[in-house]
């Protein structure tokens, strides 16, 4: 078992592990120091100094001292009136990953939370247990408060839980793993709610998973060149060295190395003009292919910076502090760390640049199954009799109304604010419905790219070609195959598609 160390810096290396195993979870020893000043902090400050949150109400009632008897009542008030978020449950790995970054928020010792929160989570994380958090609440500003207080519910002991597979109420779970519910003191409640990340862990997923859909992409177009032997003049290197965006160089360089070993794809500059001296003559082939093929590393290369700019901005939020007041060397700043626009902007960018892979994927499925883009395959990558049989006829309706799907997803969350909170809200973010609109083009794009492997692989099959690709490009091959068999007769085969989707994201 992994132990993952919080509270100094953290990466998405942490998050990977996390996701996919069970962890220990350590607190950073340096940390621990600026945890109890900042504790302390919260004990004494408040009898002296007006501190919002700990001494004042929430939003707009900011106006409103609190008194010392009630101070600790306003925290659970706090948190119970904002667990009232609706919706479908965000999926387990994106809560585990809430958590985690909000322990390692809380850990850094800016936010005066008690050690009875910090241990509690650290329990909910090690023993897996998953609260219930419902997808629709946040703004994206004054943090993800609604999201993050269904969180901070079950660490008191109250809502729902998923706990080995069952959805199981709270109290339940913790009595029979011993676990001591959270006592809320101080501005714990605030602590727990008050920052973006919700926002932060549904970005930092979408973006692993699209690295996986671009890896995924690039092989699916080396099999495309390998199927339609294209003409790889398109990705050498000169192409790139005279247009020399990163993006773009790093597909054509992945494609090439991909096609290295090709016996298939045609080398550059082979198509001769014909021996007849005549005024015209009709081509075998073209010198150049669609765009779908021949556009690739110019098309996937915005992608691939657009991602790498989104992860390197989500890199710097899961190791901020967002909450509000920051508190410091005996001080409360009051401060907007908890609006989320950073984010908001990168999900919308990434967001697009989805949905254009999915485009171009949907593309050279097109390209596959019809015989008049490809000349070489029968309908549909038929392999069965034409006109009985309808191979992938439907599929490319589902991968064209998907795609269709993304591309109305994609309109702008980032300029989308809304006044709310009796105007104290007056601009926010929406960062969080950027965040799970782009979890939902990502999921969309899992599923179109999961229609073109197995047309891939159909084509593959029907050309008997399966022992000439290149060598790295037969694994792919067989991957698919373990889950989705040839198509010869038609068959009922939407559960094995989405086995192909799962093995592609897993």
């Amino acid at each position: 078992m992994r132990t993952l160390t919080v509270g100094e810096t953290i990466t998405f290396e942490d998050i990977s592990i996390l996701i996919s195993s069970q962890v220990a979870v350590s607190i950073d020893s340096a940390s621990q120091k600026r945890i109890a000043e900042s504790n302390d902090f919260v004990k004494t400050a408040p009898k002296s100094k007006v501190i919002y949150g700990i001494n004042t109400g929430f939003g707009p009632m900011a106006t409103t001292y609190i008194g010392p008897n009630k101070q600790q009542q306003l925290q659970y008030n706090l948190i119970r009136s904002h667990a009232c978020g609706l919706g479908s449950p965000i999926d387990a790995r994106t809560v585990r990953t809430m958590m985690f970054i909000r322990l390692h928020t809380l850990a850094k010792g800016y936010s005066g939370v008690s050690q009875s929160v910090l241990e509690t989570l650290i329990s909910f994380i090690e023993h897996d247990i998953t609260p219930v958090v419902p997808e629709h609440g946040s703004v994206g500003a004054s943090g993800d408060l609604v999201q993050l207080a269904h969180i901070a519910l079950s660490l008191i002991g109250e809502g729902n839980v998923f706990y080995e597979n069952k959805e199981q109420p709270t109290s339940e779970v913790l009595s029979k793993l011993s676990i001591t519910p959270a006592t809320l003191t101080g501005r714990d409640g605030l602590a727990l709610i008050n920052g973006t990340t919700a926002m932060t862990a549904i970005a930092a997923v979408n973006v692993l998973q699209l690295e996986k859909l671009l890896s995924h992409a690039t092989h699916a177009a080396a099999l495309l060149y390998e199927i339609a032997e294209v003409n790889i003049e398109s990705i050498h290197s000169i192409v790139s060295e005279v247009r020399p965006h990163p993006g773009q160089t790093e597909i054509a360089k992945t494609l090439r190395t991909l096609l290295a070993q090709s016996i298939r794809v045609a080398a550059a500059n082979t198509r001769t003009v014909p021996d007849a001296v005549v005024e015209t003559s009709t081509l075998q082939s073209a010198p150049q292919e669609v765009y779908s093929l021949r556009c690739v590393p110019q098309i996937l290369g915005p992608v691939v910076e657009t991602v790498d700019f989104s992860k390197a901005k989500i890199q710097t939020e899961m190791n901020a502090v967002t909450d509000n007041p920051v508190i410091k060397d005996g001080h409360a700043y009051h401060n907007g760390n908890f609006h989320g626009d950073y984010l908001s902007l990168e999900m919308d960018k990434c967001r697009i640049a989805t949905t254009k892979l999915s485009i171009l994927l949907e593309r050279q499925l097109n390209f596959i199954v019809n015989p008049r883009q490809n000349g070489i395959l029968p309908p549909f990558a038929n392999r069965g009799v034409i006109g009985l049989d309808l191979s992938l006829q439907a599929a490319q309706f589902v991968a064209t109304s998907t795609t269709a799907e993304n591309q109305t997803l994609s309109n702008s969350m980032y300029v989308h604010s809304i006044t709310t909170n009796n105007d104290n809200q007056d601009v926010v973010s929406m960062g969080t419905n950027s965040a799970l609109l782009t979890a939902k083009v990502v999921e969309n794009t899992f599923h179109v790219q999961a229609i073109l492997h197995v047309a891939i692989m159909q084509a593959i099959d029907v050309l008997k070609i399966s022992k000439e690709i290149a060598p790295e490009l037969k694994k792919a091959y067989a991957s698919i195959r373990t889950v989705f068999p040839v198509l010869t007769e038609d068959r009922y085969f939407a559960t094995q598609l989405q086995d192909v989707v799962d093995q592609l994201k897993n």
